[in-house]
């Protein structure tokens, strides 16, 4: 078992400096690099492949004997992984690293030009080398069932369609509920915000969320992310609107809530397969719960308003609850990283819609602008503008992160799953968020979720935590109580 360990450590070595090179290609690499930065991504993910697919491996997971919960773990996460990519020839696999790699590039360059055609030719190959994966690994029911498993394992395209229905009849009608409360005032919000002031005060929020300056960074990027490049080396980005505060400000709090998570994973974890989350979807509920739970409540402006106004001053004359509805207004908007709490999952379906027929060949790459700007118009009730603000609009397809998308929406539900029974166990968790104490908020957290890396499947986890297994009502009952203040219903 130690063989084992070793050798997943030394692997993960590379791995490491694989993610700084990816990490590297959205934040400074010049344009030009492109080229050959694919080539060296290949090379090196074409001799982890090599290796981690090699007789030695399966020498090691044949004759490794777990005593221990997390060892067992190891040994069913690597097993797993060794049979799907000794599936995978090694020629398709490093022409996938190379076009992805190619890929962001023109993905970052026609999301520019605002036109979807600049980068159509790489996504038709991401896609055709997806399906080939999809092919040799196979499938029962759903092609797209291969997909979800690498990021949600165990879930069911079935699954999510049982799940999908109910929840947006909810988000539907409520929205027209909404629609009849009192509208808050979001011409407060509107004017310039110097992009030094906005970095300014994306580092006091940091701060302030007790994320560790000394193990992590926070950049720039067109779409922002975290990256774990290691232990103590976790860096995110942001993005600045010079119109816009909020974006900066919650694309901040949701990516240190990833960082949070990777930074609470135990070092003991780190370079072996249960050194990272639990699923894409747990991952997601931490996101989203220090963006949205902690971060949009009106306890937490209490605490940050004097440190924002200090960055803004026009703002000490707007009352603090106003800025509060305005900053949680709920509207039909064409971008998901924008979105709502209300509207968000909405955005996930139609992506996921929109993907599952795409694997499954019944539409293809060309119709993609068309079939998303109706589906927009069917969910949302508007039509955007031009491609940069409706197909281009994520990254994920350039990365060949199909089956992504629907982690976003289990994070919200997780996230509420899991806020229910915090307040359970902190019963006074408005009152901490309102003084600023978020290091119990935080600490409850890595006892119950981080300190678990990927030891669970993300099911037993949340079960673990809640006591039941993944149940929407939470986050129906979260929002329903939430907005109706926001809309005085």
């Amino acid at each position: 078992m130690q063989e084992l360990k070793n050798h997943l450590k030394k692997l993960s070595k590379f791995e490491s400096a694989l993610s700084l090179l990816h990490w590297d290609i959205e934040t400074y690499m010049p344009p030009n690099a492109v080229e050959k930065r694919a080539q060296i991504i290949g090379e090196i993910s074409g001799y982890v492949f090599e290796q981690f697919i090699s007789e030695k491996t399966q020498e090691l997971i044949e004759k490794a004997q777990p005593n221990d919960v997390e060892s067992q773990a190891i040994l069913r996460l690597v097993k797993k992984e060794y049979e799907r990519m000794k599936k995978i020839p090694k020629e398709l696999f490093v022409e996938l690293q190379i076009e992805t790699s190619k890929a962001q590039q023109a993905w970052q360059n026609a999301k520019k030009e605002k036109d979807f055609n600049l980068f159509k030719p790489n996504l038709k190959k991401v896609v055709e080398l997806e399906k080939k994966v999809i092919e040799v690994l196979g499938y029962e029911e759903n092609k797209y069932d291969t997909l979800l498993d690498q990021y949600e394992p165990g879930l069911k395209t079935k699954q999510l369609n049982e799940i999908i229905p109910p929840l947006r009849s909810f988000l539907v009608e409520f929205l027209e509920k909404l629609s009849k409360g009192k509208q808050p005032n979001t011409e407060i919000l509107e004017g310039e915000y110097d992009e030094t002031l906005q970095k300014r005060f994306s580092e006091e929020l940091l701060k302030a969320l007790n994320y560790d300056f000394n193990s992590a960074r926070l950049d720039v990027s067109a779409h922002p992310f975290t990256i774990s490049i290691s232990h103590n080396d976790v860096r995110i980005t942001t993005r600045f609107d010079r119109f816009d505060i909020k974006n900066s400000i919650f694309s901040t709090i949701h990516e240190c809530g990833h960082a949070l998570y990777e930074l609470g994973i135990p070092e003991e974890y780190r370079e072996l397969p249960i050194g990272d989350g639990a699923s894409m979807g747990i991952h997601e509920s931490q996101s989203r719960f220090w963006e949205n739970i902690v971060g949009r409540s009106f306890e937490f402006w209490k605490f940050m308003y004097p440190k924002f106004v200090k960055y803004f001053p026009r703002f000490e004359k707007i009352d603090i609850k106003d800025f509060w509805r305005a900053i949680n207004k709920v509207e039909r908007s064409l971008i998901r990283t924008e979105a709502d709490e209300v509207t968000y999952n909405l955005h996930i379906m139609i992506r996921f819609e929109i993907e599952e027929a795409l694997i499954n060949d019944r539409i293809n790459v060309d119709e993609l602008p068309l079939i998303w700007n109706e589906k927009m118009k069917e969910y949302l009730g508007i039509s955007p503008k031009n491609d940069s603000e409706g197909v281009l609009q994520d990254v994920h397809w350039a990365h060949g992160s199909f089956g992504y998308f629907p982690s976003y929406m289990l994070g919200n539900l997780y996230a509420a799953q899991i806020f229910n029974q915090m307040k359970k166990d902190i019963p006074d968790f408005y009152q901490k968020v309102e003084n600023g104490e978020f290091k119990p908020i935080l600490n409850w957290l890595r006892e119950k979720i981080h300190s678990k890396g990927k030891v669970y499947q993300p099911m037993e986890l949340i079960k673990m935590v809640t006591g039941e297994t993944l149940n929407p009502q939470y986050f129906i009952d979260y929002v329903s109580e939430k907005y109706k203040e926001v809309y005085m219903l």
